[in-house]
């Protein structure tokens, strides 16, 4: 992710260069190879980041497996089933977030470089995912993350096969979850390091079993003061 930001001519605060903001200028239309308007490359792009993000928030589940290897009838063979499940889940959203992407790029909402245009949609997008912090859908699936022991042993089956049915839950629920953070993206740029890697910290802090379900709405109210102030900025400077 690093060498591709530095092939865009960004640095590490997603920021651009005269390079970086020529391509982030760019009409998706031309007549030429741009990457990051076509299918392949962006999903790729998505996929690498959804692994670099997920995986520190997948240790807690990882862990609470390994202890029912132990004290249950658990194996090496379903804890990878777990791992695949939920990756594939997360694959998968790559996918679809990459289709979304495409189609604002198109549509003229964000930028070459996946940073929306108006600070408008970008403030919107922030008071919606702030909150979605505080809905019962998130509250359902933040359980389920926050205390995969409980979701393992209602749910509990044997072997790869059965690892990977508990993995593809796992990671529909942890997709309901985190979904607002990974779209969030689309504000702070989906190629800035700094702004994903604060993205992936919210992510992990959720999932952390001493404090995950103490942060949830303190997030959302952060996040909900942030989009009121990308919105109100431009008012307030008159332009």
């Amino acid at each position: 992710m690093y060498m591709m930001a530095m092939d865009m001519d960004l640095d590490l605060l997603g920021r651009p260069g005269p390079q970086g903001t020529m391509m982030a200028e760019m009409d998706p239309r031309m007549p030429m190879d741009m990457p990051m308007a076509r299918f392949g490359p962006l999903f790729a792009m998505w996929a690498i980041m959804m692994a670099a993000m997920m995986l520190p928030t997948l240790v807690p589940t990882l862990r609470s497996y390994e202890d029912l290897m132990t004290s249950a009838n658990g194996s090496r063979a379903g804890w990878l089933g777990v791992l695949l499940g939920y990756f594939i889940v997360w694959v998968a959203f790559a996918a679809l977030i990459t289709g979304v992407q495409l189609s604002l790029l198109f549509g003229g909402w964000v930028d070459m470089l996946g940073i929306a245009r108006s600070p408008y949609a970008a403030g919107a997008l922030l008071l919606v995912v702030g909150a979605f912090q505080f809905t019962r859908a998130k509250e359902i699936c933040h359980g389920v993350c926050h205390s995969p022991m409980s979701y393992f042993l209602s749910k509990w089956r044997t072997g790869l096969a059965g690892g990977l049915r508990m993995g593809l839950g796992l990671g529909a629920f942890c997709v309901g979850c985190c979904w607002g953070f990974m779209a969030l993206g689309f504000v702070g740029g989906v190629m800035n390091l700094a702004w994903m890697g604060l993205a992936t910290l919210f992510m992990v802090l959720e999932k952390l079993p001493q404090i995950g379900h103490r942060v949830t709405r303190p997030m959302g109210v952060l996040l909900l003061i942030a989009g009121a102030y990308v919105i109100a900025a431009p008012v307030l400077m008159g332009e």
